[in-house]
């Protein structure tokens, strides 16, 4: 991969898997690139479009059974994403996106339909209510930048589908707060080596900075400069509230006592 001038973002079919204001996610890291005088070469990927094979990160987002296939199809015979995997990119992946990396989905009239197979994992139509409101996991061990854990992570999914990983394949993050990959796993997405999947829209790195940073530290190889995300914080605490609401109103499972004080924390911090 390529280090020498900018790192190279590719938005993967923004008018087929931008359902969601998933596109922000490529708006964050180019801005936490830009504060560290970091250059950055942002893509959008149309359909018809030759794929580069090599950018340092693949944003895919979410996206409708139509449109989801049809970014699935044209990904599947270019082999550019496969390629630049092998090569060390890193891949945010949001509902749809996530989908797609698996091995199967599901398309319109619930025909069951190829991935990439980039990721041991399968989606199928879930049974019951759709899988709407606020999302709470704590990232998987393993996940840590400058040494530290991820901190809590929170999002927004609009999903029916659900979500099954293979044997030995590692979440994103375990739910607290939601659904995820299903009612009955309590994880949400994946994390298989420079590739994350996750349910959470938000956009999920404007609301999880440290997640942005994360990515963004995998490609450009060495420690990032800290950055004021004071603002940031407001919306954290804004969002880990109301999800510490829905739990109580729908009997779920409380927010983790770590995070609670860490929310406490933060509106003292902010007053």
């Amino acid at each position: 991969m390529s280090r020498l001038s900018a790192i190279g973002i590719g938005v993967l079919y923004p008018e087929l898997l931008g359902t969601y204001g998933d596109g922000g996610n490529a708006v964050i890291l180019a801005q936490r690139l830009r504060w560290r005088g970091i250059g950055v070469d942002l893509v959008d990927v149309r359909p018809g479009d030759t794929i580069p094979d090599s950018l340092d990160v693949y944003l895919l987002g979410g996206g409708e059974d139509g449109p989801q296939a049809l970014a699935a199809n044209e990904l599947r015979q270019s082999g550019a994403l496969h390629r630049a995997v092998g090569s060390g990119a890193a891949v945010l992946s949001i509902c749809a996106g996530l989908q797609i990396l698996g091995e199967s989905f599901v398309g319109l009239n619930k025909a069951v339909l190829p991935g990439l197979g980039l990721v041991d994992a399968r989606t199928t139509t879930g049974v019951g209510p759709r899988r709407v409101g606020e999302l709470v996991a704590t990232p998987a061990a393993g996940l840590s930048l400058g040494g530290s854990a991820l901190p809590t992570v929170s999002g927004y999914e609009n999903h029916q589908g659900d979500t099954e990983l293979g044997t030995g394949v590692q979440p994103f993050g375990h739910v607290t707060v939601g659904v995820g990959n299903g009612p009955t796993s309590r994880v949400d997405g994946f994390s298989v080596g420079r590739m994350v999947g996750t349910y959470c829209h938000g956009p999920v790195l404007a609301r999880n900075p440290a997640l942005a940073d994360l990515i963004l530290a995998w490609v450009v190889g060495h420690e990032l400069d800290p950055i004021d995300d004071s603002a940031a914080d407001v919306l954290r605490v804004d969002r880990f509230a109301h999800s510490a609401g829905r739990a109580s109103a729908t009997g779920a499972r409380s927010l983790p006592g770590a995070v609670m004080r860490s929310l406490r924390g933060t509106s003292r911090r902010l007053r």
